[in-house]
């Protein structure tokens, strides 16, 4: 398999066909994965781990695998990720390579600044790990299903990343500004809006070639279609039906693997964001430059970085599919 791969591990084979999904039968083999320097975890140190409940704390990626195998090789019903959408992002990345098919069930604790995956899921943002627990207790526990987005380099020279919401131009630059935003105290949704207030801001009064406004290189390929133009305002990407304060980017909320694709510069974009942001089904949007899409298969060409989940990545040649649906326990 190349290293660049995300397939199940051989080493790890699926759940026999037959056996009734792991929410049929009492759930006992719980673990916890715990990012203590999460935002949430640090200003609100979580109590005792429950009796019988692992929980691991590993720093760095190989540490994080080494866990993951020992809990696959131990057996497990229910992973709860302690953490933001980067401590997410990591475990499910590293998912196929460590438990192949036979992936337990998983419930997030939203202890990061932002939490996107939780807010889609609608998990309160008090829900910590006595609620979990309770919940996986119930005789019909409640599971939603999300698909990753699987980005994969095509050079096969790294291991592929599995996460929820991809970007590059626009978006990799208001992530670095969400680190000087949470640096002065703004999390969660208002940390969302303040970035998009001040990235919008740039991009409204900014030149042609301001920071804001300029492109990216980014050749953007769907479903084995070239899409016209080499540089990009935007590219975001996502599975995910609900945002942070009910933006609709990607348009009316549904399945699948959603594109918002915007040209450089932005044009008419005091005009044309409302109408992005409310998810409007407004036909100009595609004239000033401004295209959503759907896509099973996703190339992006240009070597410009790209943010996943909060966090930018090195750029290059790249694919984007939908992973298999994970199964999230919900309150």
């Amino acid at each position: 398999m190349l290293p660049g791969a995300c397939r199940a591990d051989p080493a790890r084979p699926g759940r026999p066909q037959g056996l009734d999904p792991v929410v049929a039968v009492e759930m006992t083999r719980i673990a916890v994965i715990r990012n203590p320097k999460s935002h949430g975890n640090r200003m609100n140190p979580p109590g005792p781990t429950p009796e019988g409940v692992r929980l691991a704390e590993p720093f760095g990626r190989d540490a994080l695998r080494t866990v993951l195998e020992d809990f696959a090789r131990e057996g497990l019903d229910l992973l709860v990720i302690d953490g933001g959408d980067g401590t997410v992002r990591d475990v499910i990345s590293l998912l196929p390579h460590t438990f192949g098919e036979d992936l337990p069930l998983l419930a997030v604790l939203p202890s990061g600044k932002t939490n996107v995956l939780a807010i889609d899921l609608g998990a309160q943002r008090e829900w910590r790990l006595e609620e979990a627990l309770n919940a996986a207790r119930q005789a019909e526990p409640r599971i939603k299903e999300r698909p990753p987005l699987r980005i994969s380099w095509t050079d096969g020279h790294r291991p592929c990343l599995q996460g929820f919401f991809f970007g590059v131009g626009a978006l990799v630059k208001a992530t670095n500004l969400s680190q000087k935003v949470h640096k002065v105290g703004f999390f969660h949704n208002l940390a969302v809006g303040v970035t998009i207030a001040t990235a919008t801001f740039g991009a409204l009064f900014g030149g042609a070639r301001d920071e804001w406004r300029e492109g990216v290189p980014a050749r953007l390929t769907l479903d084995g279609q070239a899409q016209p133009g080499e540089e990009r305002f935007a590219v975001v990407a996502t599975a995910l039906k609900r945002l942070p304060f009910g933006l609709k980017p990607f348009g009316a909320p549904r399945e699948g693997l959603k594109i918002l694709d915007v040209d450089a510069p932005p044009r008419k974009l005091l005009k044309a964001l409302p109408l992005v942001l409310s998810g409007k089904a407004e036909p100009k949007l595609e004239s000033m430059g401004y295209r959503r899409r759907d896509a099973q298969n996703v190339a992006l060409a240009g070597c410009a970085p790209f943010v996943l989940d909060g966090e930018v990545f090195e750029g290059g040649e790249l694919v984007i599919t939908l992973g298999p649906a994970l199964r999230f326990l919900v309150g």
